[in-house]
């Protein structure tokens, strides 16, 4: 590879991390142990990087098709795309990945025993995201999160080697809730990309349609509708935040942060008076800080 080829990869890597500072939640935070931060940031580039892939976000030049070995003819087929990181994920199970983030992920695998299925779980969501693009129920969307969303805590719980079946149940409740609040902040970009994440019978019972959320001016029934699924995913924080307390020292924090993160986006949400149309409402980090003290408390 030449020096400017290096570089681009380097760039694209570098460019797909650097994007956990824009999550609504902690990725590896200072406090952790390094190799917690290392492993967790290594998940979470193989997480982005899917995501990336599903949503046609990939840095420009093309270099991350080319680490995946896909002609730049078919750089454009998105399918094509996951199938072949998929093929590299499997490489770093049984040899040698070719994309760098995947070959930061494979230490990882290794030194905490991790399983392809929570990884496998994120492709498959993103593939699914390439086929369906509306969803009738909220257990259809509940279905897609276990997909999407609830294979990362499951990871973060075998990285830190605090794995239980009730944690599993806890930790996908937190998850599934995270990405019901992303999803309700980004209500106008996905939409762009003709995708709408609120169920169909939700949007019917508030008489909402969908040519109301491409608007500039935020209806009461769009506001009525998106008030609706944010106490959804408050109950589901709720349901979720003794996970909180079932750990301790550093690991207590960073679990805190997620439930946090959820709650001070929810409330950013409502502070917006659920207008989610014009730009996604962003929590304030004291109000961050102030959702941490609560969870640790719980009192939330």
């Amino acid at each position: 590879m030449t020096g400017t080829g290096a570089a681009r990869v380097a760039d694209a890597e570098r460019g797909t991390l650097d994007k956990a500072a824009a999550e609504n939640f902690p990725v590896a935070p200072f406090f952790l142990p390094a190799d917690w931060r290392a492993d967790l940031m290594a998940v979470y580039g193989f997480a982005r990087l899917v995501d990336d892939i599903g949503d046609g976000d990939l840095a420009p030049g093309g270099a991350d098709a080319r680490l995946l070995g896909v002609a730049p003819e078919r750089a454009g087929d998105r399918l094509h795309l996951l199938d072949a990181f998929e093929a590299d994920l499997n490489r770093v199970f049984d040899s040698t990945p070719g994309h760098p983030l995947l070959r930061r992920l494979q230490p990882t695998v290794r030194r905490r025993g991790l399983t392809p299925e929570p990884f496998l779980g994120l492709i498959a969501a993103n593939r699914q995201d390439q086929l369906v693009t509306r969803y009738e129920t909220f257990d259809d969307l509940l279905a897609y999160c276990e997909l999407s969303a609830n294979p990362v805590g499951r990871l973060v719980l075998s990285v830190t080697g605090t794995s239980t079946p009730e944690r599993i149940r806890l930790s996908d409740a937190i998850c599934t809730a995270l990405q019901i609040v992303e999803h309700l902040q980004d209500v106008a970009e996905d939409l762009g990309r003709d995708r709408v994440y609120l169920p169909a019978e939700d949007m019917k019972r508030f008489h909402v349609q969908e040519a109301d959320l491409a608007t500039k001016i935020t209806s009461a029934s769009v506001r009525a509708l998106v008030a609706y699924e944010a106490q959804r995913a408050r109950d589901l924080l709720n349901e979720g935040a003794p996970l909180v307390g079932s750990v301790h020292g550093r690991l207590k924090l960073l679990l805190a942060g997620f439930v946090a993160g959820g709650r001070a986006a929810i409330h950013a949400v409502a502070a917006a008076d659920y207008d989610v149309l014009q730009g996604p409402p962003k929590p304030r980090k004291l109000r961050l800080l102030r959702e941490v003290g609560v969870t640790l408390r719980g009192e939330g």
